[in-house]
């Protein structure tokens, strides 16, 4: 189990990374990155996107879950080639996305509270 869990992890560090098997629209992706900067979006320790503030502009809402829909079909990707669950996909996902966010920008551990960089 560790060894696929290790396997799973250095996949999604080639898609933190790389940034393209988490793709998204340029719309979706453009309105994110503005949201996660204003502080209305942060990343969540289980690989998704949340809104920080509990709601968001009707446009950044639908990025947010045009965005977390890619994830989600990544992470099953994941799942599937190494035999560990999509949701340790995502949380590996989550270790490298919020290692590589800016200072001042919001994430959310599993189980905690939304934390600003």
């Amino acid at each position: 189990m560790l060894r696929r869990l290790i396997l799973a992890l250095a996949l999604t560090l080639g898609l933190a990374a790389g940034g393209g098997a988490l793709a998204q629209s340029a719309g979706a992706k453009a309105a994110a990155d503005a949201a996660k900067a204003a502080g209305s979006v942060g990343e969540q320790g289980d690989g998704f996107l949340g809104l920080v503030t509990g709601a968001a502009d009707p446009a950044v809402t639908a990025a947010v879950a045009e965005i977390n829909a890619g994830r989600a079909k990544v992470y099953q990707d994941i799942a599937a080639k190494t035999g560990v669950t999509p949701a340790a996909a995502g949380q590996a996902t989550a270790l490298q996305l919020v290692a590589k966010l800016p200072a001042g920008e919001y994430y959310q551990p599993l189980g905690g509270a939304w934390t600003r960089k």
